[in-house]
């Protein structure tokens, strides 16, 4: 989590410099707020990932700009209007955003474009240059077309540009959220897992570090001015490789030295470098191999002060990995040499455009590392690319076999509960196990787990009775590589507690079977709906429990509840009663409510047990049933003497069946 976190954070400082830098345009931050969002990176929800990556955008933020936030989907489960500024754009209180940012919890849909349209109105797009960056995990949910709000808001605004964080996407959220930033001019960056995203940044970083500045306002006629300027470079360098130029003076901070072909017209630029107070800095070469020109080049006017000729020439690497793989699985790849830290080795389908790419990873200063083969089967090549202009250097095919999988799951098994499966070999350690109901589309999933180097794990039944598939899935491309017909039947589960209580107590419930140790009872209104709940209690490996009688006094339900859908398996009727109502199941007690301390009280009885032990006894109210400061046995009688005690407190009269373990009746009496 700590990795994907400084990613992000690196990610959205990276995409807010652009602006920064670049203008005094406000910026505001469009936050997703909707229920995918408690969805899972690495075992952290995607929500706490945002949390925090904002909180360490927001305490490095430039005093200098001005910031906003808007979210939506926080306040309504199915509202598509559900868009808010939480934050005017203005200057940052840095703990005021963080509490804010803090404060949201995501329930709701995902409407894009009409989040990101209420940024840009926000920021008054039409009239002056606008930044929204948005930070989403998914894709458009309410009936509009992201690309073509995008479009028309670049039009119609002075300079409006979207920047897009996605993360932990599908193939249709990344095409959606993509075309919001390739229609504004703006960067996009994306990854499926940590690893990914770290080196996706590390791209879009060296990107955006390459763009000039713009200059919103007309310039002014360029002053003549007059330097002896003297740059140094290599006379030849590799395609894509990082250089050092040297400067012998500069003129001003923001003149820039630059790479461009030989000849190239006045104002041309490639990559670039700001002189700064510096005299030498470095340059990454052109992908294609010929005759370029290192420029010193005035900020103000673009005029050209100085010129080194340099010759690039074709990098020689060498690709080696394995003939055959297996699909989903890891495989390792070595090069002969690297050219830049950040090219990148990947697989893609053989003979694929230039630029393709599928699982990467960048080369850094190793000379080998590890991919994931595809989920489908076929002919691949592994390449080395340029990080400069995305150039082929080298390639080795690779031809992706099936993996061959078995699964064993039970036949039958019980709703909601624990489950052993097992599988015959792991292909990669993120695959996992999942049930889905029979026939689900390829990519759903149930409960799961990951096979890690495993070969047998416990899965969840669902809640529902049914057929279902326990599937082996690649986590690369969420292929079923094998599966394993369950039936799912209901549990038989009995509950049993009493039927009158009084408000506030504890009383005990017994059930007939524990179907999951995370099943709970709970206790709710009559007629509640399913998946309702109050104070619980999970069933664990036992078969009774205490639980506390609700305050109020109604008709309830105590319910046996599946940990797994929350789906109810058993129900008993509760009558809760006022605390100090008399209880009656056959006794027909009379107690007086209130007595003196150390006062003689008669008490009468109308009803009674057939069993030949039954007794009246006196016990605290917090006593247990059948424990008693005193007791009397019950004959022929009808009425009995009690003497009150002296301490002042409240009591209770019992009229007990001690052979059968029952309370037949029970009145409380106040001592005062």
């Amino acid at each position: 989590m700590k990795v994907l976190k400084s990613v992000l954070v690196s990610a959205v400082a990276t995409l807010m410099s652009v602006s920064v830098a670049t203008s005094a345009e406000d910026v505001v931050v469009v936050y997703d707020a909707s229920g995918s969002m408690w969805g899972q990176i690495d075992g952290v929800s995607k929500i706490e990932i945002a949390r925090e990556v904002l909180a360490d955008l927001v305490t490095g933020w430039s005093a200098d700009t001005n910031l906003g936030l808007v979210a939506y989907g926080h306040r309504s489960e199915g509202d598509c209007r559900d868009i808010e500024t939480l934050i005017e754009p203005g200057p940052v209180d840095r703990t005021s955003f963080i509490d804010t940012v803090n404060s949201i919890r995501p329930r709701g849909k995902t409407p894009i474009s009409a989040a990101v349209r209420h940024a840009a109105e926000a920021l008054s797009y039409r009239d002056v240059p606008a930044t929204v960056v948005l930070i989403s995990d998914g894709v458009e949910t309410c009936n509009a077309t992201p690309c073509a709000l995008a479009a028309e808001l670049a039009e119609q605004g002075v300079k409006f540009t979207a920047h897009v964080v996605g993360f932990d996407l599908e193939d249709e959220a990344h095409e959606s959220l993509a075309c919001i930033a390739e229609n504004t001019g703006g960067v996009f960056v994306a990854a499926q897992d940590a690893a990914e995203l770290r080196d996706a940044l590390a791209h879009v970083q060296t990107v955006m570090d390459l763009q000039p500045m713009e200059i919103h306002e007309p310039e002014p006629e360029p002053e003549q001015v007059d330097a002896d300027i003297e740059l140094t470079t290599p006379a030849t360098v590799t395609t894509g490789a990082n250089f050092t130029v040297s400067w012998s003076e500069s003129v001003h901070p923001e003149d820039y030295v630059t790479a461009v072909p030989a000849g190239a017209d006045e104002g041309s630029y490639g990559n670039y470098v700001r002189v700064r107070d510096n005299s030498e800095g470095r340059l990454v070469a052109p992908a294609e191999p010929g005759l370029y020109e290192v420029r010193y080049v005035l900020r103000e006017g673009g005029r050209t002060m100085a010129s080194a000729t340099i010759e690039v020439v074709e990098a020689e690497i060498g690709v080696a990995a394995p003939e055959q793989v297996t699909t989903g699985a890891n495989l390792t790849v070595s090069w002969s040499s690297s050219v830049h830290p950040e090219d990148y080795i990947t697989i893609v389908p053989a003979g694929a455009d230039e630029g393709s790419y599928g699982h990467y990873f960048r080369v850094r200063d190793n000379s080998e590392g590890r991919l994931v083969a595809p989920a489908e089967p076929g002919l691949y090549e592994v390449r080395y690319v340029l990080q400069e202009g995305g150039r082929t250097m080298a390639s080795a095919a690779v031809e992706v076999v099936d993996a061959e999988i078995g699964v064993i799951a039970p036949e039958q098994v019980t709703t909601g509960a624990n489950f052993t499966v097992s599988w015959s070999s792991s292909v990669h350690p993120e695959d996992y196990m999942t049930i889905v109901p029979a026939g689900a589309d390829e990519g759903s999933y149930g409960h799961y787990f990951r096979v890690r180097d495993n070969s047998e794990g416990r899965l969840v039944a669902p809640a529902e009775p049914g057929l279902y598939e326990v599937r082996y899935v690649l986590q690369e491309g969420g292929r079923t590589m094998a599966s394993a017909g369950v039936e799912v039947i209901d549990a038989e589960v009995g509950i049993a507690g009493p039927d009158v209580a009084r408000a506030g107590t504890t009383i005990r419930v017994s059930w007939s079977a524990s179907i999951h140790p995370e099943d709970y009872i709970t206790i709710v209104p009559a007629g509640s709906d399913e998946g309702k709940y109050g104070d619980y209690i999970r069933v664990r490996d036992k078969l009774q429990g205490d639980i506390k009688a609700p305050e109020e006094p109604g008709l309830y339900e105590i319910r046996y509840m599946l940990n797994e859908g929350s789906r109810t398996l058993a129900r008993h009727d509760l009558e809760v009663v006022a605390a100090d109502a008399p209880l009656d199941e056959g006794a027909g007690l009379d107690v007086p409510a209130e007595a003196r301390a150390g006062e003689v009280i008669t008490i009468s009885w109308s009803g009674g047990g057939d069993s030949a032990d039954q007794r009246i006894s006196l016990a605290r109210a917090d006593q247990a049933d059948f424990s008693w400061i005193e007791a009397h046995r019950v004959g022929d009688e009808n009425n009995l003497e009690l003497r009150m005690p002296d301490e002042a407190g409240t009591y209770e009269v019992r009229f007990l069946d001690i052979s059968s373990r029952k309370v037949l009746g029970r009145a409380l009496v106040e001592v005062k």
